[in-house]
């Protein structure tokens, strides 16, 4: 028998206000890694190290819940929305998220020995584990040979930074925890997004949006939007061109690594625009937008203004007043943005007008605000709460950007990174070809607060913040009561011993005395929040009974 989860189901705006920043979203991260007393050492492997690393962390605080199983029977990454289903013979090996990844036993003992293996620890299965839900809702696995945090579902972009930045608090516990293991290599993560080898791993962003918007008209309101939103969130990078070949310094971590306009992959011919059509909700009501194009933010502000500022793109698209602009060459101009950090470099545009990126963040600026004040939820009292935020950094920002630059680098973190950079330059005579300041960019990223070069600036009052650390450090282990990861977390905080498996859109409960394993929906986003479901949780402390009781059956039948 199949559960509901209680709760009416949202309508097809999400059930939120609409017109402004509010909306379900979520982020995804992939870590740089790196061994360095093992420098040859397989990063998948690693990044597996990294998963066993956050279970054994998690089982000192609740037994039996550290090693829920993702679900993957409704993963479907082939899916396009421009129409059809890309075959499995066709696709990138990379491209098939549906299946887990695996490193038996057997593999690992070869290539790092039998003792290392036993000090590390297996899973029931014999290998190490590759997938892990938490009970704040995220999911943290291993991706393309790195290890990945995906965030809970939230409604707003403040709430979208702080369970974003909860990850990095579990990337960083994992790091202690394998730091104190003398058996095995430390292992240090990065929050960027290259090597600088012509690598890149991503950092991904995720909308709920109706289905209803044809897809066309999204691809036609985000491009020149998200060829320029790099000045507002770029993380920053040394070196040009994929491989870092060329001296200098540019805005973005991943503009250099993408080649196309619109397209399905992710981790080759990288498009400005990714259609995979795998909603994780009722398909027929919601499209997933997943967005690769971002970088990994650590700077509070930067990744305010990104989720913020799309998530009001996506409203004025929806509502069909998405500025009327179109760039010219689009990925060209997204590298030509990057790598201008002056930002006077003039885009050209289909009609023949020639502007800045600074000036096209103007007019996006413009007709979010207009739409905002035209629904209401702009208001500072009577809005939603997050809109006219969202407004005021964005204006801000902008307005630094153009004519305040040394306030600007408090919160933009591209121009943080310049600021610190330069300084370094000046202070010893260096040219942008300096080996040095390669290593000081990756510093820069380490999510080790006495390594991480952000983290010392933050700690020095040199960077905005916009959370509090408690608040972060909150969300490492609460879900978000909005939304439906706050029944999945609780399911995995409380009853993590009797589940047998969870997604973004179910959860698989094995309880003791029952005939088979019972599936619970959560195909909508904001069912199972703590207003639904808060008072079953507070009912029962046994999985047979709460399933019962959600079940509409007597325990035990």
């Amino acid at each position: 028998m199949t559960a509901v989860v209680p709760g009416k189901p949202a309508d097809t705006s999400g059930g939120l206000p609409v017109g402004g920043a509010m909306r379900v979203m979520g982020s995804e991260t992939e870590y740089g890694i790196h061994a360095p007393s093992a420098p040859g050492a397989n990063a998948t492997m690693m990044s597996a190290r990294v998963i066993q690393a956050y279970a054994q962390v998690t089982r000192q605080r609740a037994a039996g819940g550290a090693e829920t199983r993702w679900d993957y029977t409704d993963e479907e990454p082939l899916h396009d929305a421009r129409g059809w289903t890309l075959e499995r013979s066709s696709a990138d090996p990379e491209q098939l998220t549906d299946q887990p990844p695996v490193l038996d036993a057997e593999a690992i003992a070869l290539a790092y020995g039998r003792q290392e293996l036993e000090a590390d620890g297996e899973d029931e299965s014999g290998t190490l584990l590759m997938n892990m839900v938490l009970g704040n809702g995220a999911r943290l696995y291993v991706d393309h040979a790195h290890p990945e945090y995906s965030s809970p579902e939230v409604t707003n972009p403040r709430a979208a930074v702080t369970w974003d930045a909860a990850g990095d608090l579990v990337a960083l516990a994992a790091v202690r925890r394998l730091a104190a293991d003398p058996a095995l290599p430390p292992v240090n993560l990065y929050k960027n997004n290259t090597d600088n080898k012509s690598v890149s791993y991503g950092s991904h962003e995720n909308y709920l949006m109706p289905r209803a918007v044809p897809f066309g008209e999204i691809v036609r309101g985000l491009t020149p939007f998200f060829v320029t939103r790099q000045i507002i969130c770029g993380a920053g990078r040394v070196g040009l061109g994929q491989d870092s070949a060329r001296a200098g310094y540019q805005i973005s971590q991943r503009a250099d690594f993408f080649e196309t306009e619109v397209g399905l992959e992710t981790t080759i011919r990288r498009p400005i625009i990714n259609t995979r059509d795998e909603p994780h909700a009722t398909a027929d009501k919601y499209r997933r937008l997943h967005v690769i194009i971002g970088d990994a933010n650590l700077s509070q502000a930067s990744n305010f203004l990104k989720f913020g500022t799309t998530a009001m793109v996506l409203s004025l698209i929806e509502a069909g007043l998405a500025p009327r602009i179109e760039v010219h060459e689009p990925v060209a101009a997204l590298q030509a943005v990057s790598h201008d950090t002056s930002l006077t470099a003039l885009l050209r545009l289909g009609d023949g007008r020639r502007i800045t990126a600074l000036d096209l963040q103007w007019i996006y600026l413009e007709a979010a605000s207009k739409h905002a004040q035209d629904t209401g939820v702009a208001d500072a009292v009577d809005g939603d709460g997050h809109t006219h935020e969202v407004l005021e950094r964005w204006a801000a920002t902008l307005g630094e950007l153009g004519s305040d630059r040394a306030a600007a680098a408090t919160s933009v973190e591209w121009l943080a990174k310049l600021s610190l950079l330069e300084g370094y330059r000046q202070r010893d005579g260096l040219g942008w070809d300096n080996a040095r300041l390669g290593l000081v960019d990756l510093q820069w990223a380490d999510i080790r607060p006495e390594k991480g070069l952000y983290y010392r600036l933050l700690a020095r009052d040199r960077m905005q913040r916009i959370l509090e650390d408690a608040a972060i450090a909150r969300a490492v282990t609460e879900p978000p009561s909005d939304t439906r990861a706050y029944f999945r977390g609780r399911c995995v905080s409380r009853f993590g011993a009797d589940l047998a498996g969870a997604s973004w859109d179910s959860v698989i409960f094995d309880v003791p005395g029952r005939g088979r394993l019972q599936r619970v929906p959560t195909r909508e986003p904001l069912r199972g929040t703590e207003a639904l479901t808060g008072g079953l949780f507070a009912r029962h402390r046994e999985a047979g009974t709460f399933l019962a009781e959600l079940l509409g059956l007597a325990p035990g039948s």
